[in-house]
């Protein structure tokens, strides 16, 4: 039979593959090069770093991660020595654009038909979160170049105007350090300048899209005006200057929700069985359909990051542990 070691965090997956595999669910501290050894396929999370030290001679031939990002892939290594790999788009967007638009109205309880809302990166997170606020009547700037270069600019917005046009910045892309658009420290110390109107500033991205010491440093100067931030650079060692200074800040948990975890698990289960030709795993068949627009109401009640910030601040060094027991959220369906 197949061996698949499994990260044990992972919520809806026990019991699904066991009778077509053997399958060993283990923390990820556990998932090493010699428990690998003789596994033909992983199914993880962020915390698990896939690479050549991890998977070099074993019998991994197949990896799935729960999550919409691979940035703890080594994706070049993988294809080059076989490895397929697939990911999770999409999967928890609808709780993070929750995430977003509730750490808006914890900060900004005004009219939302008052504020311009950029958004940086417009794929799967940033598209609903355009759709809702614009619902709630907001302005929306969108900023996403490789986007506009396929599509036309009319939409879109740069960077720099984004900058100085927004009433709040909210960023949606993957980390990435090459190519034509790097997203490493996109948010840095010149774009942070470049402010106009003291915007608030929402990282529920990558921790290292922002740079977080010029963060603070732009809170200290009076640059911007509120930060909400659930990615943080170096988790879980986060910068504790920040975090006393955001009035949202939460152990990357905004896309934490019920529904969008069964959508990980199931879209890695059924790449899964897919790939190796078992039987499609038997799910229930919840209704996890994303709601064209939402109401002020219903984000106030579905969501308030007020506890979850306040759990943080008391124990910063609980990140990881508040991360891996929280209690998931229902999205605002």
């Amino acid at each position: 039979m197949v061996n698949i070691i499994i990260e044990e965090c992972i919520p809806y997956i026990r019991g699904v593959l066991e009778p077509v595999a053997n399958v060993t669910y283990l923390p990820a501290s556990g998932i090493t090069h010699d428990a690998m050894m003789d596994a033909d396929a992983l199914v993880t999370r962020t915390r698990t770093r896939v690479d050549a030290a991890l998977l070099a001679g074993t019998r991994c031939r197949f990896v799935a991660t729960a999550t919409i990002g691979t940035d703890h892939i080594d994706l070049e290594w993988c294809r080059e020595n076989g490895v397929t790999v697939v990911n999770a788009p999409g999967c928890n967007a609808p709780a993070v654009a929750q995430y977003v638009l509730s750490s808006i109205m914890h900060c900004r309880p005004e009219l939302p038909s008052a504020l311009t809302l950029g958004i940086v990166g417009v794929g799967h997170v940033g598209s609903i979160v355009a759709r809702w606020a614009e619902g709630l009547g907001m302005r929306t700037l969108l900023c996403d170049p490789p986007r506009a270069r396929r599509e036309g600019s009319a939409k879109f917005t740069s960077l720099a105007d984004l900058a100085a046009n927004s009433d709040i910045i909210t960023f949606h892309t993957p980390l990435t350090r090459n190519g034509t658009d790097p997203t490493f420290h996109l948010c840095d110390a010149s774009l942070l300048a470049a402010m106009r109107k003291r915007p608030m500033i929402i990282n529920a991205a990558r921790g290292a899209v922002v740079d977080n010491n010029a963060l603070l440093q732009a809170l200290r100067d009076n640059l911007i005006s509120d930060t909400a931030i659930d990615c943080w650079e170096h988790e879980p060692d986060i910068n504790l200057a920040l975090l006393g200074k955001s009035l949202v800040a939460t152990p990357h948990i905004a896309g934490y929700s019920r529904q969008g975890k069964i959508r990980a698990t199931r879209m890695a289960v059924d790449a899964l069985t897919q790939f190796f030709g078992f039987p499609p795993g038997k799910w229930d068949n919840e209704n996890l359909e994303v709601p064209q627009t939402v109401t002020a109401m219903q984000i106030v009640e579905s969501y308030d990051p007020a506890t979850d910030s306040l759990r943080l601040r008391l124990d910063p060094r609980g990140f990881e542990r508040q991360r891996n027991h929280y209690r998931l959220r229902e999205e605002p369906l």
